[in-house]
């Protein structure tokens, strides 16, 4: 890759009030093992998410597909989430190439409060960036909206179910 594409940006940090985190691009299987992990407590045990709806053709490898991986000071895992973009974001935007989506955003129960997934979301944005995408949408559960509107994201159309968990759709133009 040239400077300052897609590869440019492995890892970032992150400060909270009450932890730092490294987020990075899980590039390596030991990486991309931890987010599955975060996610399967997270959505299969945590949230009771059947794990054939919670894992799908966008975890293999090939996939158009950016897994982010958090950790903490010592290297335990903290949260993960992805970004989708190309076609298989294109599939979930009506078409428009220039939208990735943020998806499979989870954070350890542990960790939690301590702005690990806000410092997910800005890693997913910047991977976004690096992709030159000009804007993020995300499927929120409802519960998180708050989350993602101080983030900056913007709610839109109406609640919609994914499984049995009520959901918006929301932007944020980059």
């Amino acid at each position: 890759m040239s400077p300052g594409g897609p590869d440019r940006v492995r890892e970032s940090s992150y400060e909270s009030a009450e932890r730092s985190c490294r987020v990075r691009i899980a590039g390596d299987p030991a990486d991309r093992a931890a987010c599955f992990a975060v996610r399967e407590e997270v959505f299969v045990v945590e949230q009771r998410v059947p794990a054939d709806i919670e894992y799908d053709a966008f975890d293999e490898p090939g996939a158009d597909t950016v897994h982010l991986l958090a950790v903490g000071a010592d290297g335990t895992p903290l949260g993960a989430g992805r970004l989708l973009h190309g076609p298989a974001a294109a599939a979930r935007t009506g078409g428009d190439d220039s939208v990735g989506v943020l998806g499979r955003l989870a954070v350890t129960a542990a960790a939690r409060g301590l702005g690990i997934g806000a410092a997910l979301v800005r890693g997913i944005e910047e991977a976004a960036r690096e992709r030159g995408l000009a804007a993020v949408d995300l499927h929120a559960q409802t519960h998180a909206l708050g989350f993602y509107e101080r983030l900056g994201y913007a709610a839109y159309g109406e609640e919609f179910f994914e499984g049995s968990t009520p959901h918006w759709a929301m932007r944020r133009e980059l």
